[in-house]
């Protein structure tokens, strides 16, 4: 599992000023105006750097998101790896899958703007997603013993995409996503 995290570039001090300042910027401008009203000219012109600046460091808004989001998925990593129990080693399987998916809700739903970009800035954006690849190899490896793992991991990570919690959270409410998520993987767990 340490080896699917990617450890930051080096980065000479200036770029990395830079890039301190635009993701300060961003988050000031998401946390402000929301997602989707903010353009990437407003986030340059915040951070005091200039548009080639910020489209050679992020590519594109959902690079931006991608690089907002990534030390808090850091966070949930480190809770998987060497947190305590159930989200850490030493809980059953079953408890590790139903406490991870309950962490990585309360992450999406915290910050479901900047997910939902990430994971549709391109067909497949989702999967291409380094955390993505970490949480997959997570949830395969709880279900060691389930036939196909692999495939059984996509399934239940499936129901946890932004799109997919946008779309039921008007619909369904938090309380009935989150019960059903939590049956969905309790039962995946137990087989």
């Amino acid at each position: 599992m340490e080896l699917l995290r990617t450890p930051p570039p080096k980065e000479r001090a200036d770029a990395a000023r830079n890039r301190a300042a635009i993701l300060d910027a961003a988050a000031s401008l998401f946390a402000e105006h929301g997602v989707e009203a903010v353009s990437m000219d407003q986030v340059a012109a915040a951070a005091g750097v200039g548009k080639g600046t910020l489209f050679r460091r992020f590519g594109d808004k959902a690079g931006l998101a991608a690089a907002l989001l990534d030390a808090r998925e850091r966070v949930l990593q480190e809770g998987i790896l060497h947190g305590p129990p159930p989200l850490g080693p030493g809980a059953p399987p079953v408890e590790r899958l139903v406490a991870f998916a309950d962490e990585y809700l309360d992450y999406v739903l915290k910050h479901l703007p900047l997910v939902r970009m990430s994971e549709t800035a391109a067909p497949g954006a989702r999967y291409r997603i380094g955390a993505y690849r970490f949480w997959h190899r997570h949830v395969a490896i709880l279900l060691d013993g389930v036939a196909d793992p692999e495939h059984a991991a996509h399934a239940l990570l499936a129901p946890l995409a932004a799109e997919h919690v946008t779309a039921l959270l008007p619909e369904l409410g938090e309380d009935r996503v989150r019960a059903g998520i939590t049956r969905l993987w309790r039962e995946a767990g137990a087989k």
